[in-house]
């Protein structure tokens, strides 16, 4: 039996607008192991849903991804995170408004901090989006794993009005632009 390693896992935090989303992108990719959607950044502890859509908490829905660095490295997740969300709107995605939607990139080390500096200054530099890039690069902080019903949400309620118009879409695009990148049970 293959047995994971501490070198075969590491862990990388983004908010990209609602986490049902970013968590629907980000487990289709070849060397992600698990992804938990949850909340990060606030001040209070143990948020619910309910607190954190107030936008009232400093929670962000985001998606904490564990990947095989051995499989899919940082900066392909980077790629991934910057290409499947606007990352020029600040506090919103699409219809989804309040700052628990905002973009940002929780660094769990010195390495992914810059690395997502680097990303995100040679993307403004090279004029890709129309707009300056608002997303914010953060110190990761407490994650806090949102109710259950929330986890694997589109995978166990895509016929839901919201994950049909809305989620579907997004993962429908990722697909086509990352196909070289999707695990094989997503092929």
């Amino acid at each position: 039996m293959n047995q994971e390693t501490e070198q075969d896992k590491a862990v990388a935090t983004f908010g990209a607008g609602c986490f049902w989303c970013v968590e629907a992108v980000f487990q289709r990719l070849e060397g992600v192991t698990k992804v938990e959607s949850g909340y990060m950044g606030g001040a209070s502890k143990n948020p619910t849903y309910k607190e954190v859509c107030t936008g009232m908490t400093g929670h962000v829905e985001v998606a904490q991804i564990t990947y095989n660095p051995q499989k899919i490295s940082f900066e392909e997740l980077l790629e991934v995170f910057w290409k499947t969300h606007d990352p020029t709107t600040l506090n919103r995605q699409g219809n989804d408004v309040g700052t628990q939607y905002r973009s940002v990139v929780f660094y769990h080390d010195d390495k992914q901090k810059a690395l997502a500096e680097k990303y995100k200054g040679e993307l403004n530099t090279a004029g890709i989006f129309n707009s300056p890039i608002v997303t914010a690069i953060e110190p990761a902080q407490t994650f806090y794993k949102a109710e259950n019903y929330h986890q694997d949400y589109y995978n166990l309620n895509g016929s839901q009005p919201y994950c049909q118009l809305v989620v579907r879409p997004k993962v429908e695009k990722f697909e086509k632009v990352f196909k070289d990148k999707l695990a094989k049970k997503n092929q």
